[in-house]
């Protein structure tokens, strides 16, 4: 798991955990104060690779708050981190999230939708966007994912 504090150093964070070894992003969470935590799994060596370049990423945007590899988990704690993110994430993270991208200025939301791979408008096309598309955008790409992981 890595936590950061605010979307843009945990985009960098899961897309650099994703492309640094083999290894599957399978959830992000959101709790008060912009703290946002991305969850990886797969084998011990990957898992460690990724986290320790997510970590790294999320620490040159400067918003790194920690990260954990725990090597082998039970399944009491599998259980544990699915009820938990199934009952307080999926409520919790998506206001949070919104208010989030609402309070950001249209300089953050830009950089943030530069970062996100596949976003539907080019670099020019964002920086001519409105925030509201921005936004509008950003949550559908967040919506569409979080599909895919059900």
């Amino acid at each position: 798991m890595i936590e950061t504090v605010g979307l843009p150093g945990l985009i960098a964070a899961a897309d650099a955990a994703a492309k640094a070894a083999d290894v599957k992003v399978v959830r992000y969470e959101g709790v008060d104060a912009g703290i946002v935590t991305v969850y990886v799994i797969g084998d011990v060596s990957s898992v460690q690779a990724a986290v320790a370049a997510g970590a790294a990423v999320a620490r040159q945007v400067g918003q790194l708050r920690h990260f954990h590899v725990i090597p082998g988990p039970d399944e009491s704690v599998h259980r544990l981190i699915r009820k938990l993110l199934n009952t307080r994430g999926s409520t919790q993270a998506k206001g949070s999230d919104d208010q989030e991208l609402e309070q950001k200025s249209i300089a953050e939301i830009r950089k943030i939708a530069r970062t996100i791979p596949n976003f539907p408008l080019s670099p020019q096309e964002i920086t001519l966007a409105k925030k509201d598309e921005l936004i509008r955008h950003i949550q559908t790409l967040k919506k569409e994912g979080s599909e895919q992981d059900k």
